[in-house]
């Protein structure tokens, strides 16, 4: 593909529309009220595992600290994407200008990449926990446990830097683009420029196996020596309890890095722009509303904290 003319009509800075879910009124107004539903309800269950893990010291494990920052992560991540959705869905569509989209890809990647790498220290946490369990206080330490949120957050945000940088000093011809999206999304982005893009997809591909490639492998490779330490614990009971304080993990770690390798890692060729948005809005919405949901329902520790609290709450309000 050769470069064109970056300057084809550009009477203004570049900015960039959304495309629209649907142009009638109606579903517009029930598509708003769903996604308004679905976003406050992740902001309120993931917004509960934080305040348990605070509150609640038979919570200070590091377990559940890996879990209450993933919560706020998720918090984080849908909020960067839901309310300009909403705004967009709400009126008119509103553009977005270059600077803003740069923003908001920036920061819709560092927080979805720091979300997957720490996915994948709490594979090495449960690790430690199932083989390792009288060396686990010993190894998982606070000071350990918070330089790894904190390296993961440095790398995500240097590698969402990096390519969001590389990808806003392209050309956008025209002065208004639609992004068949509903976030300033890397692959949609891309498709806009006018220009050679075969470096920024190659980059885009190699953060793609950086952040999720690599990361999945460590699970993989912590999973197999649990399993192991799972299969020669002797009594059913033991195995049972094992298993289940990993089910909860496995099960988000399967629809996180499956959806977004559908997105980030198929080739060019076999996607189709339709389809990425329908796969954003699995990791948009439900990943971060079934992460509290799997956690707590399969977790009788949180459980028992949230209605500590909702019970102690309820008390001290009757006073």
């Amino acid at each position: 593909m050769f470069a064109r003319s970056p300057v084809l009509n550009q009477s203004g800075p570049t900015e960039f529309v959304f495309r629209a879910f649907t142009t009638v009124p109606e579903l517009q107004a029930l598509l708003f009220l769903l996604f308004l539903l679905l976003y406050l309800m992740i902001l309120c269950g993931n917004a509960a595992i934080v305040w348990a893990v605070r509150t609640h010291s038979s919570l200070h494990t590091p377990m559940y600290f890996f879990l209450c920052n993933l919560s706020f992560l998720e918090i984080c991540y849908t909020s960067v994407v839901v309310p300009l959705m909403l705004a967009n869905l709400w009126g008119a569509r509103k553009p977005i200008p270059l600077a803003g989209c740069g923003a908001q890809m920036f920061f819709f990647v560092a927080l979805g990449s720091a979300d997957c790498f720490l996915l994948a220290i709490m594979a090495y946490d449960r690790y430690v926990a199932i083989c390792h369990p009288l060396r686990y206080t010993l190894i998982m330490t606070q000071k350990l446990c918070v330089r790894m949120v904190l390296c993961a957050l440095g790398l995500a945000l240097l590698l969402s830097l990096q390519l969001a940088c590389l990808i806003f000093t392209l050309p956008f011809c025209g002065h208004r683009r639609e992004i068949n999206h509903f976030l300033c999304d890397v692959p949609p982005v891309l498709r806009l420029a006018c220009a050679d893009i075969r470096v920024h997809q190659a980059v885009l591909y190699v953060v793609g196996i950086l952040v999720l490639t690599v990361p999945f492998l460590l699970i993989c490779v912590s999973y197999v020596f649990i399993a192991s330490a799972i299969l020669r614990i002797r009594s059913a009971e033991g195995r049972r309890r094992a298993f289940s304080t990993c089910s909860s993990h496995l099960t988000v770690v399967l629809l996180q890095y499956g959806c977004c390798s559908l997105v980030y890692l198929r080739p060019r060729s076999s996607t189709s722009e339709d389809e990425d948005r329908q796969i954003a809005l699995v990791y948009t919405f439900v990943t971060p509303l079934l992460n509290p949901l799997i956690y707590t329902l399969r977790n009788k520790d949180v459980k028992g904290a949230l209605r500590n609290a909702i019970a102690s709450k309820a008390a001290s309000d009757t006073r």
